[in-house]
């Protein structure tokens, strides 16, 4: 029964009680009234079972799930992503075309998904990922609770491992402690409530961790027992070399895997810094389907999420949040190959929790013009950047011509030349497409030299700085970033007509593509929790 028709009963049954004037009256009303809701209630979730039985008839019980998560990941990062790859096959100068470059892209069924969650309409990770696993709306920063903070919900990982016996591999690119893959197992008021989810963790059973290291293993006060000394007591095979990770096999039982190389927040490096032979994402879903396919009758659910799609945007990297878009495909690709061996038992899906960082196609400075190409210049990532090369430069007092030369070697910009003019625009209308000026070229202009050069000053002079407030002034040019390193993305961006209007997430919807058993379920235009429901429809889980 709809919620209006419920909210009609107990009027009606306060009217009643006003009426009769007697205690014993109301009392029986109320008793009615809740009669009446209750057995409205029993009447939905008897339509909606009946509801998922049919869907399972008609098609069928995906005995394998993957579902892969791109953190921060709507459309502005599939198609910026795919625009760079048809920008770099371009075969002619004259005549711009696209494909579809990313797997994901060409799966049969597309949908769109609504992100809001019980706080905003601009989400954050933990309450989306609970939409996502559990089918219901709550606060953000809150993992797998209501908005009283004193029920629980239950996840469709938790419910395909105990009722139908699935096994369960959770990756991410971060940190397994991280809001999404705990949304998966875990139930916490605060998604900062790490060490408890980690506990959690544990407790949950499933089969295959994989990614970056848990956050405080040893408790926020650093007096808890080790996580991970947890997880073996538990019966958990730790490994935290690649070596090791490569040498798993079935036998080995449940296991936690640590990326042997972490990088910032010790999660896994971006995939721009990857050295030769270093594990991807992909690598590690290839390793979860060997461990959860070996010797299962009953079948598998794997989330795979990539967590630093969403970073990059919030530090408003557009060369990092590509190159982790293409690496979160590559892993897709990992699951087709799959699918394409179990056509008739596998569903795949791809979604993204909300949009960070508000990023456009387009950017005033190069009018209607974009250089995608200009990114193939960058060869590190901005986190990579603060710790290999700005923490030097605070502390070694570098001066602005050398750290220009690094700039130039690792990001492609140049310094504008001697005799370089005042650059102008011309004004623009609805009704007019001017001309633009723009050559592509990554010679900074004086405005924009002058822009980095204030920004290297910022840097310089917070080198004894603690964490602290900025003015809104500082926000806006830089967010919470280092004021070097994000100049240097936000000009690099611009000058490949790209910009970004957030340090923060957005209120954009998420794609959601499907390939295989169940996939026409997911097209349409729907809210994130249906993307539950309809994962639950579709394996009748209750």
């Amino acid at each position: 029964m709809k919620f209006k028709k419920l909210c009609a009963l107990f009027m009606a049954a306060a009217m009643t009680m006003s009426m009769a004037g007697g205690l014993v009256q109301a009392s029986e009303t109320e008793t009615a009234a809740e009669t009446t809701v209750t057995e409205a209630a029993a009447e939905e979730t008897a339509a909606t079972e009946a509801a998922a039985e049919e869907t399972a008839e008609t098609t069928g019980v995906p005995k394998y799930i993957f579902l892969f998560i791109g953190d921060g990941m709507s459309y502005p990062q599939v198609q910026a992503t795919n625009y760079y790859l048809s920008a770099n096959a371009q075969e002619s100068e004259d005549i711009l075309t696209s494909k579809n470059n990313l797997t994901m892209m060409n799966f049969p069924v597309a949908g769109s998904a609504q992100t809001y969650d019980s706080t905003s309409f601009c989400p954050d990770s933990a309450s989306t990922a609970t939409s996502i696993s559990t089918g219901h709306k709550t606060y953000s920063g809150t993992i797998n609770m209501d908005e009283t903070m004193t029920t629980a919900y239950e996840t469709i990982a938790e419910k395909l491992k105990d009722q139908l016996g699935y096994k369960v591999g959770i990756l991410t690119s971060v940190n397994l402690n991280h809001a999404t893959p705990a949304a998966f197992y875990a139930h916490q008021a605060s998604r900062n409530s790490y060490y408890e989810i980690g506990l959690e963790m544990v407790e949950s059973g499933f089969d295959y961790f994989a990614g970056g290291a848990l956050l405080q293993p040893t408790g926020e006060e650093e007096d808890q027992q080790d996580l991970y000394e947890v997880a073996a007591e538990a019966g958990y095979t730790v490994v935290k070399t690649q070596a090791e990770a490569e040498a798993l096999t079935a036998e080995d039982g449940k296991v936690v895997v640590i990326d042997e190389n972490l990088a910032d927040s010790d999660a896994m490096s971006y995939d721009m810094d990857l050295e030769e032979g270093q594990w991807a994402l992909a690598d590690y879903v290839d390793k979860g389907i060997e461990m959860l396919s070996a010797d299962n009758e009953e079948g598998f659910f794997m989330m795979v999420e990539g967590g630093k799609i969403d970073w990059a945007c919030h530090a408003n990297d557009a060369g990092s949040t590509i190159t982790d878009t293409i690496a979160l495909d590559n892993a897709v690709e990992k699951a087709v190959e799959f699918y394409n061996e179990h056509p008739d038992e596998t569903l795949i899906l791809v979604t993204g929790d909300h949009e960070t960082g508000g990023l456009s196609i387009g950017f005033a400075g190069t009018d209607y013009d974009t250089f995608l190409t200009n990114l193939n210049n960058q060869k590190i990532s901005y986190a990579k950047f603060d710790s290999d090369y700005v923490a030097g430069y605070k502390e070694n007092g570098t001066d602005f011509e050398t750290v220009m030369a690094d700039v130039t070697e690792l990001f492609g910009l140049t310094a504008p030349a001697a005799d370089a003019e005042e650059q102008t625009a011309e004004m623009d209308s609805a009704d007019d497409h001017k001309e633009t000026d723009a050559s592509g070229t990554l010679e900074m202009t004086q405005y924009e030299y002058e822009k980095l050069q204030a920004a290297y000053e910022e840097t310089m002079a917070r080198v004894n700085e603690e964490e602290s407030e900025v003015s809104q002034e500082e926000y806006l040019l830089y967010g919470s970033y280092e004021p070097l390193t994000v100049t240097i993305t936000h000009i690099l961006n611009n000058k490949s007509g790209i910009d970004f209007s957030s340090y923060a997430h957005t209120g954009l919807p998420v794609e959601v593509f499907a390939m295989g058993v169940g996939q026409d379920e997911f097209g349409g235009y729907y809210d994130n929790t249906d993307i539950y429901n309809k994962m639950a429809a579709l394996t009748g889980v209750e």
